[in-house]
């Protein structure tokens, strides 16, 4: 039993050594190794071997971007109004050994300077610039906190200020603000519409009283127009009359009588005055006369 015993001993240490010596690094992930207390390398992901008791691997490093959630930072604005403001921070390890040796606890590196950039940036800003340029901010914020980390082996690619919280009074000031605003808007859209229903109101007036007017326009001169029609036919009945009367050439007979009846006619005047002189031959002839001169 001693020697088999010693066996499995001695298996046991060799796979114990095996275990140690063997190392395998995953994907996107970075060791450092010491090789008796000093750096030696950065082993990439893949298969490794490491010497017991020699080489040390002091850090395992993430290679994937990671993201920091800070906790709001108390910020003075430059017309000393004091805010609370959180950011959120996105960055990944380029090199295993700074980021092992560059800065002791990274996080919390990052995030006091970042708190520190913040209060820089926001504090040349007035309450409405930060309100309104969080673009403008974290686009400042990224440039320098990645500029600052490059000397620790880390990348900065983008922060993100995720909340403005200003004090309660200065929310409530905004709220009237924004209502009164909502109110002016509203009233002068009722306003607008109230004046473009009298617009259209006035327009359609208008354009009643110019039919209106064109329609009596068009009456009057279609009335017109029959009063001369009618007067026209009347005097072309008369004129085509006179013509056959001459062209039948009429007796003297009936020429007189035809003058006692235009004299019949004019005596129907209340202010008509006629006097009949003695001869009425005479005034058959006379009559004659001007029956012929008007025929001509």
């Amino acid at each position: 039993m001693g020697p088999f015993i010693f066996f499995i001993v001695l298996l046991a240490i060799l796979v114990i050594l095996l275990i140690r010596i063997i190392c395998i690094v995953p994907q996107a992930n970075a060791w450092v190794v010491e090789f008796l207390g000093k750096y030696h390398s950065t082993w990439a992901a893949g298969l490794h071997l490491k010497i017991p008791f020699f080489y040390r691997i002091v850090k395992k490093v993430s290679l994937k971007e990671q993201v920091a959630d800070f906790e709001p930072q108390p910020v003075i604005t430059k017309d000393n109004v004091t805010m609370m403001v959180d950011s959120v921070v996105f960055f990944s390890v380029f090199d295993a050994k700074l980021f092992t040796y560059g800065v002791e606890r990274p996080i919390a590196a990052i995030e006091n300077l970042s708190a520190t950039t913040l209060r820089n940036i926001i504090g040349s800003m007035t309450l409405d610039e930060t309100l309104t340029s969080r673009d403008d901010i974290n686009s400042q914020i990224t440039v320098i906190l990645d500029e600052a980390t490059d000397k620790w082996g880390i990348k900065v690619s983008r922060v993100e200020v995720k909340n403005i919280m200003p004090p309660q009074s200065i929310q409530d000031a905004m709220e009237k603000q924004m209502r009164a605003e909502r109110e002016k808007r509203e009233a002068i859209l009722t306003a607008e519409g109230k004046k473009q229903s009298a617009i259209t109101l006035a327009e359609g007036e208008k354009q009643a009283a110019i039919l209106r007017a064109e329609a009596v326009k068009e009456q009057r001169i279609r009335e017109a127009e029959g009063e001369a029609e009618a007067l026209l036919a009347v005097q072309k009945a008369k004129a085509e009359g006179i013509r056959l009367i001459n062209e039948s050439n009429p007796t003297q007979q009936y020429l007189t009588l035809q003058s006692f009846d235009a004299v019949a006619k004019m005596a129907d005047g209340q202010s008509t005055k006629i006097i009949v002189p003695s001869d009425l031959a005479n005034l058959a002839g006379a009559i004659t006369a001007l029956s012929e001169s008007a025929g001509k």
